[in-house]
C-alpha cells in the first residue's frame, strides 16, 4: 500500500509499484495539467512538487512518493502564490500553446520560494530544463521577474496588515 498527500487530500494506491507518478496523476487521477512530452525527466512539461522539492514526475516511480506530500498545478486553488503566477505569465503574453505552461509554473513557484528576487541568470538557470517551443523564453522571463515583484508587494502588504 503506498500512501501519499496529493494536493492536500490523503491517497492510498494499492498497485503503485510499476507505474509513475506521472502515470498515476494523468492517467488514475485525471490530472491533465501535468503533462507528458519527453518520457525522460528532461523537458520539465511534468514537474510537480514532492515534499516541496521540484520533481519530474515522468521519472519518478510512484512507490517513491509514500509517505511524501505532492502538489501539481492543480493545487492552484489551495495555494496562494500559484494564481498569482499564473496570471504573471497571462498578463505578459508568455503562454501560446499551453503545453510547457504547467511546468514552467510549478518551476517558477519552486524558484520563488528558494530565490524570492531572483536575477536574470538565476531565473535563466532555473527554467533552463523547462522547454517551450513557442515563446522564445523573453516572456517567460517577463513573466517570472513580474511574479517576483507582486510576491514581493503581497508579503509587503500582509506585513503592514493591508
Amino acid at each position: 500500500m503506498i500512501r501519499f498527500t496529493l494536493n492536500g487530500a490523503p491517497v492510498e494506491v494499492q498497485d503503485g509499484e510499476s507505474r509513475t507518478l506521472l502515470e498515476f496523476l494523468r492517467n488514475v487521477r485525471c490530472m491533465k495539467g501535468t503533462k507528458e512530452a519527453c518520457g525522460t525527466g528532461h523537458c520539465g512539461a511534468c514537474s510537480v512538487l514532492v515534499d516541496g522539492k521540484l520533481t519530474r514526475s515522468c521519472v519518478m516511480m510512484l512507490r517513491r512518493v509514500d509517505g511524501k506530500t505532492v502538489e501539481t498545478i492543480e493545487n492552484a486553488s489551495n495555494d496562494a502564490m500559484l494564481p498569482v503566477i499564473q496570471r504573471s505569465f497571462l498578463d505578459v503574453g508568455a503562454v501560446q500553446c499551453g503545453f510547457c505552461t504547467p511546468g514552467l509554473l510549478v518551476q517558477t513557484h519552486d524558484l520563488l520560494n528558494r530565490k524570492p528576487n531572483p536575477s536574470d541568470a538565476e531565473i535563466r538557470e532555473s527554467l533552463a530544463g523547462n522547454l517551450c517551443r513557442c515563446t522564445g523564453y523573453e516572456k517567460i522571463m517577463d513573466a517570472v521577474r513580474l511574479a517576483a515583484e507582486r510576491k514581493a508587494a503581497h508579503m509587503t502588504d500582509r506585513k503592514s496588515g493591508s
